[in-house]
């Protein structure tokens, strides 16, 4: 009774009964498929490991997801789910049964907007639920949150048809399905939260980009959502499909046991076939999506010129020294195949070629950062947003110059630096943490204008305008933010016939 007012505790406590009441029934909602049991935090009501689809285990291993059926009794949604299973070593419980989302939405909402966040993680790894994706800061802005989860590795990215046989094929794209399936769980079910169906943006950051990018060109996704967010994406991470049944039977090669068994194994043992397939392969990512013939009929980027996402509004971008993160004077390693997700070591090559003519005084440690931040991140998000923009759609872009001043990183506004902008959640362990403070602030307001439907901009920010093929207008976000024309135009035409 230590937190309880002065008038309730006169009444033998009954005030704080009826003021717990209040809170346990505003964390209650009726949905269609049933009551969930969330609960209230600062005013904003959250809903944890909520299904969205069968468990995909047993006999749905390697299978489409089926949509989750209504469940009966009152379900608790105070616990997030376990994460989708992965390699490494995690501080968090995994699992095959996997599809669960969770929602963060204001007390009282009618009609607000709706942003559904895809984890990165190189399509092998990651969570819906990490601590920094907490949807609290959007919700009280006004923007109720959905963190969705998929199948990752070669639970999710793999085809298996040509190791099951023809009814798994395209088994590869099951990810994209599942993230498909949430966001048609938010359709048919938002309106309970006080979301609007008409008014949702999908995004993500890294391989949440990326998957971001690709459903724009995905003909099953069409409808399910309004406008994107892409954090350092691109839409080349896919794989044609003699590629995908190469690395299919490359994979059946490490097995090296019944295939059928694949199966009926348990997910531990597929994720540790995973991570010695994955070492030996000669290609980094190689579980990624296809281009199947069925849900991916042509290269996204392709799609989405010839007007796939028709209509939509896309606010992308990258960070100035993306690859610093894994490359160079920090250092993990050099830059060599298994760093290229996009292009092969020769074609990278020829154009790395010519980037020392372009920055004579530039480090050659610094000249790969460049490069392969080039190939892996910006020049692929460049690709999307002229996409968009000839699919007859809009875009608006950004850079992201601002770098801590201390640390591993500093210096450098490495892969991830955005996301505590974003998310109004900044390090406050750097040097200049009062100045990613002071961004994060812009950063995250500017955010919650686009997916209200608004251009991107917020008090601290110059007038933020959209990107057009012939100007290539750029956001810098940086300490004191600026707007680019062209930006970099003479490294970007390095890059043209090869990304």
């Amino acid at each position: 009774m230590a937190g309880a007012s002065a008038a309730a505790m006169a009444v033998g406590g009954r005030g704080v009964w009826a003021q717990s009441a209040a809170v346990v029934n505003a964390g209650l909602v009726r949905t269609p498929l049933g009551a969930l049991r969330g609960e209230v935090i600062e005013g904003v009501r959250v809903f944890r490991g909520v299904p969205f689809a069968e468990a995909p285990v047993g006999k749905l291993r390697f299978r489409p997801p089926v949509k989750v059926k209504a469940w009966g009794a009152e379900r608790n949604a105070t616990t997030f789910a376990k994460a989708a299973m992965q390699d490494g070593d995690k501080e968090f419980a995994q699992s095959e049964d996997c599809l669960y989302l969770n929602v963060w939405t204001p007390e009282n909402a009618v009609g607000l907007p709706v942003f559904v966040w895809i984890h990165g993680g190189g399509f092998t790894g990651g969570e819906s639920f990490a601590p920094l994706f907490d949807g609290t800061e959007f919700a009280k802005a006004g923007v109720i949150v959905v963190t969705v989860a998929y199948r990752l590795g070669v639970l999710g990215f793999m085809d298996m048809g040509p190791l099951l046989g023809a009814e798994y094929a395209g088994s590869g794209n099951n990810a994209l399905r599942d993230l498909i399936c949430s966001l048609e769980w938010v359709q048919e079910n938002i309106s309970a939260f006080g979301g609007d169906a008409k008014r949702v943006t999908v995004g993500g950051e890294s391989a949440g980009a990326k998957l971001t990018d690709i459903l724009m060109g995905v003909p099953e996704a069409q409808g399910l959502f309004a406008q994107m967010i892409s954090e350092s994406g691109g839409a080349e991470r896919v794989l044609r499909k003699a590629s995908a049944e190469a690395v299919a039977k490359g994979f059946g090669e490490v097995w090296g046991k019944d295939v059928a068994g694949l199966k009926t194994a348990s997910a531990e043992e597929l994720i540790a076939a995973q991570v010695k397939f994955v070492e030996g392969w000669p290609l980094h990512f190689p579980l990624r999506p296809e281009v199947d013939g069925g849900m991916l009929r042509r290269l996204p980027v392709e799609a989405i010129a010839a007007g796939s996402a028709r209509g939509t509004r896309l606010l992308i971008g990258t960070n100035r020294e993306e690859s610093a993160m894994f490359i160079g004077p920090h250092p993990v390693h050099d830059a060599t195949a298994e760093e290229l997700g996009n292009v092969s070591l020769e074609r990278f090559d020829a154009v790395y070629a010519r980037y020392k003519a372009l920055y004579p005084g530039m480090s050659e440690e610094w000249l790969r950062i460049r490069a392969v931040t080039a190939e892996e991140y910006w020049v692929p998000s460049v690709r999307v947003a002229e996409a968009q923009v000839k699919g007859g759609g809009k875009a608006w872009m950004y850079r992201l110059d601002f770098a801590p001043t201390s640390g591993r990183y500093k210096g450098d506004a490495h892969h991830g630096e955005d996301l505590g902008l974003v998310w109004d959640k900044p390090n406050l362990k750097i040097a200049n943490a009062a100045e990613e403070a002071a961004l994060a602030r812009p950063v995250h307001a500017a955010w919650v204008a686009f997916i209200k439907g608004e251009a991107p901009g917020a008090e601290g920010l110059p007038v933020w305008p959209e990107y057009s093929l012939e100007r290539r207008e750029t956001m810098v976000l940086d300490v004191v933010s600026k707007v680019e024309v062209r930006p970099m135009e003479a490294e970007l035409r390095l890059w043209d016939g090869v990304i």
